[in-house]
């Protein structure tokens, strides 16, 4: 407390001295100055308000003897008390001036001084005497007028830009890139004012035609800032616009983005489909520069993460809410599949672009194979104009992720030879570092093991420690190996959809989660599977019963 109390009183200092200089001088250094500082002293204000609602009137003068002053200097700053919460936060400051039952002159003086204070803050706007008179010789009160003008004066501002906008190279009808800046400047401190918001969108949109970005830096931060905090609405044609002009807000709203993931449950993707949808990202994405900026961020984060199943998760929901809202915005692809995708094979991306629920159930298991074949060929070829090596190509294949999650499905469910080209794709999905040698050896193992799942499925008794024998789980072999994982998802789809599946489920959990970490693969896999099953509308009424109450054991023990 008693640190606290030393840095109030050092930043009250300096921001006495700062609206000081403020108040003197009315520059255009002075208000830039001014704008890039609201924030924090913005801050410094609800700091103040929360150690003087501690106090009584006269313990604040003693401790702050020039508060009024301060408080004062504040008030008359119009770019202060337009920005954000700063005109309400004084407000609360002055109101603990007041004293309630004054005992001197000197209290009384003091609480006619704050009302006459608080007067011209909630008359929001000072104008000239004569427009005053002018005002109300017309039967209008200065509270009626200001708000109107403000709103003219923005309607005009947004028309002259979009004017401006379209007139292109006429040179002489151009507003300068001087008045553009300073536009830009003076809206910092207005962005969260709603009438404001036209001439906001209108700054954004209207690019102008000089080499250089002339709109302010700290045009763009308030605006993203706001846009990030639910504070204003702007129409997505004006957030991509943003987004295209200044790249640091673009990967800000990406970053605030993965704080929300991190901070939320873990292993729950409705939530995440959420979260992901509301931040606009997915319908701006469908300009193909901010798809590349974002696909790039999630690249980091899996390189970052060494491929975790979490963010492959995270770019599978933000992949088909992206496919959403392209589909949306225009039946046909305004830009060609490469502006997305520019180092993959166009014709993988075409197949994988498709969506399972619209191809029909019994082209699943072909259409399977041809993905195979196209990134087997890509992978191991090199043709199909691919470029970037297996982590290329597998990158793209896990923005598809329902194309994956299916081939176990599809093997478990087929009495017949399982197909060598789905056995490829398993254990490349599950460990694209693998070479040629080593992922013939994994689809060897996948094959054994489904042999004899398949056989198990057949039998009249099924014991989950037999099945964990029979998967090889039971063995020293590292469970965090890929091919380990992909054996143990085997498992999970093969007590999900077998026969007799679901009267070992439970034991095959508990013999498989023997580690907080494969508790928490195991609660993912299952969430996904859910997820995908509502999606593709192909849930059994028994197994998405079953998954769901597995699932909710396991996020109990966690």
């Amino acid at each position: 407390m008693a640190q606290d109390s030393v840095d109030l009183s050092c930043d009250y200092q300096f921001w006495m001295q700062k609206l000081s200089v403020w108040d003197q001088a009315s520059t255009l250094e002075t208000q830039q100055d001014t704008c890039v500082h609201l924030a924090r002293f913005q801050e410094f204000l609800r700091k103040m308000y929360e150690a003087l609602k501690e106090m009584d009137s006269n313990t604040i003068f003693e401790r702050f003897p020039t508060i009024d002053q301060l408080l004062a200097k504040a008030c008359w700053n119009p770019f202060i008390l337009a920005y954000d919460e700063s005109q309400k936060i004084l407000i609360w400051c002055l109101c603990c001036l007041i004293n309630k039952e004054p005992q001197n002159s000197r209290q009384s003086k003091l609480n006619s001084w704050v009302q006459g204070v608080l007067s011209h803050i909630l008359s929001a706007l000072r104008f000239d005497k004569e427009v005053a008179l002018f005002t109300q010789g017309l039967g209008y009160a200065p509270i009626d007028y200001y708000p109107g003008l403000l709103k003219n004066m923005v309607l005009s501002l947004a028309s002259e830009l979009r004017e401006n906008h379209l007139n292109g190279f006429n040179t002489q009808r151009r507003m300068t890139p001087e008045r553009l800046a300073s536009l830009s400047r003076v809206c910092v401190p207005l962005i969260t004012l709603p009438d404001v918001d036209p001439l906001v969108e209108a700054l954004l949109v209207c690019h102008g035609h000089e080499p250089q970005e002339i709109l302010q830096p700290e045009f763009f931060e308030a605006v993203n800032e706001a846009i990030l905090l639910k504070k204003i609405s702007l129409p997505m044609s004006a957030v991509v616009c943003l987004w295209l002009r200044h790249l640091p807000s673009l990967e800000k709203a990406m970053l605030h983005l993965f704080e929300k993931l991190i901070s939320s449950e873990r292993n729950c993707l409705r939530r995440i489909e959420c979260f992901i949808k509301d931040s606009s990202l997915p319908q701006a994405a469908c300009h193909p520069a901010i798809f590349r900026v974002i696909d790039e961020m999630f690249r980091c984060a899996l390189l970052e993460t060494d491929g975790a199943p979490e963010i492959i998760a995270t770019i599978q929901v933000f992949t088909q809410c992206f496919l959403e809202a392209l589909e949306k915005e225009n039946k046909q692809l305004r830009f060609a599949l490469k502006t997305y995708f520019p180092y993959t094979s166009p014709s993988l991306a075409m197949v994988l672009l498709q969506d399972p629920q619209d191809v029909p159930r019994g082209r699943w298991l072909q259409t399977l194979k041809h993905i195979s074949e196209l990134l087997r060929e890509a992978v191991e070829d090199q043709t199909h104009g691919s470029r970037g090596g297996p982590l290329e190509s597998w990158f793209l294949f896990i923005h598809f992720g329902g194309w994956a999650e299916m081939v176990a499905e599809q093997l478990l469910r087929s009495a017949a030879e399982p197909p060598a080209a789905l056995l490829w794709l398993l254990a490349f999905y599950y460990s694209p570092r693998d070479g040629r040698q080593q992922r013939a050896q994994t689809t060897v193992q996948v094959k054994a093991v489904l042999g004899h799942l398949l056989a198990m499925s057949r039998s009249s008794s099924l014991s989950a420690r037999d099945l964990q024998t029979a998967a090889g789980q039971d063995t020293e072999t590292d469970p965090r190996a890929p091919a380990q994982q992909l054996i143990r998802h085997l498992l999970l789809n093969f007590v999900l959809w077998a026969p007799g599946g679901h009267t070992i489920a439970r034991d095959v959990v508990t013999l498989l989660a023997h580690t907080a970490e494969i508790t928490h693969e195991i609660i993912g896999f299952l969430d996904q599977t859910l997820y995908r099953w509502d999606r593709l509308g192909i849930e059994s009424p028994r197994s998405g019963k079953l998954a769901r109450e597995l699932l909710k054991e396991l996020r109990t023990q966690v």
